[in-house]
């Protein structure tokens, strides 16, 4: 029953991300925001991402009582859109909030599905937020004939996230960070790992923002990206519920393969960016580069700290965070024929750090 729960808390989620990504920049440029503050509302909430886990370092702790504080925001957040949208600068304070709250109620809820369904069944569970991200962008692009629609939704799957991470909450045991007397938690001791991570996000800032604009431009139409988009998320989920007995090995290289098949992802769409079959290749390849990748990440960081709930944070923080927000501005500035060619060499260098941090720890 768990499994079922925890599995509808990802399906909201992420189904309320892809309202927020996919359909609220579309939102705002109707309604007159120019290119420069959409830029800007949306670089916030990764920077938000990046910066909260901070605050619990020494002053914070999260626990029971800042959980449902997050939600309590989140509520807020969502429901203020509708009052906001118009000012910039309200927008603005309401999206910080929010990217401050939805920093701390996924990496809490992770460390919860780790702990009662375990790592073998962990992908089963969590190929439901690509499931629910992959529905409403085909659900709300009928929809979306007004701006507010889109509010609508997002306020709709923010409450039923809520309602599922109160429903999960009494599953957490603990009221307390775990380990935090035990072990201070501490960057620099994995450094070269939380720099792979970094480097493996920023060589996304070019598939996640331009991918479709690249394609186009090489000859592929529209629907047929949109396919791309679609095909590279279905190989997703069938890695994520598959990947039971994969995980079981050495999770290090299961990191290290993931990240050296990117760079060969990010190679063929330099070489091929016209070449359908090898594109559909290309895709086929975010099985790894984030569907096993992800969960390998999630499951050696559980391993490697003992204050997990503060480990996550900083993951969500530092690689999507930080490496979304570089990734997102060195893209825009990259953008070009060679674009590609530097996501690969992103990816080489979180492959390069990562090895050195193999060298240094014993592989897990």
């Amino acid at each position: 029953m768990l499994f079922v729960k925890i599995s509808a808390f990802y399906f909201f989620y992420f189904a309320a991300v892809g309202v927020y990504i996919i359909f609220l920049p579309k939102v705002l440029h109707d309604i007159g925001y120019t290119p420069y503050e959409i830029g800007i509302i949306f670089a916030l909430a990764p920077l938000m991402r990046f910066l909260t886990p901070f605050l619990f370092l020494k002053h914070i702790e999260l626990n029971q009582q800042t959980f449902k504080i997050a939600l309590l925001l989140i509520f807020l957040s969502s429901l203020s859109f509708y009052v906001t949208i118009e000012n910039f600068y309200l927008f603005l304070i309401t999206n910080a909030l929010l990217g401050a709250a939805l920093s701390l109620i996924l990496p809490y809820v992770e460390i919860i599905a780790l702990k009662k369904v375990g790592k073998e069944r962990y992908g089963r569970t969590r190929l439901f937020g690509s499931i629910g991200f992959m529905i409403i962008a085909l659900v709300l692009a009928r929809y979306l004939d007004e701006s507010i629609v889109a509010l609508h939704f997002y306020l709709a799957t923010a409450i039923l996230t809520i309602v599922f991470s109160l429903i999960i909450l009494k599953y957490d045991e603990s009221d307390k960070v775990e380990g935090i007397e035990d072990e201070p938690f501490s960057i620099l001791k994995y450094l070269p790992f939380w720099v792979s991570l970094l480097f493996m996000q920023i060589s996304f800032g070019g598939f996640y923002n331009f991918f479709t604009i690249y394609t186009t431009e090489n000859g592929i139409t529209l629907e047929i990206a949109s396919y791309l988009w679609s095909f590279g998320v279905l190989c997703e989920i069938v890695m994520l519920y598959f990947q039971g007995n994969i995980i079981k090995n050495n999770l290090l290289f299961l990191i290290k393969f993931s990240i050296f098949v990117t760079i060969i992802r990010w190679l063929l769409v330099y070489f091929f960016p016209d070449n359908l079959t090898v594109l559909f290749i290309s895709q086929s390849i975010h099985a790894f580069s984030f569907g096993l990748y992800h969960s390998a990440v999630i499951i050696y960081l559980y391993t490697m700290y003992s204050n997990k709930k503060l480990a996550q944070q900083f993951m969500f923080g530092i690689a999507y965070g930080l490496g979304g927000f570089i990734g997102a501005f060195v893209a825009g500035w990259l953008y070009g024929e060679y674009l590609f060619l530097y996501s690969a060499i992103f990816a080489l260098v979180a492959f390069v750090a990562l090895h050195v941090h193999s060298k240094k720890h014993i592989t897990i």
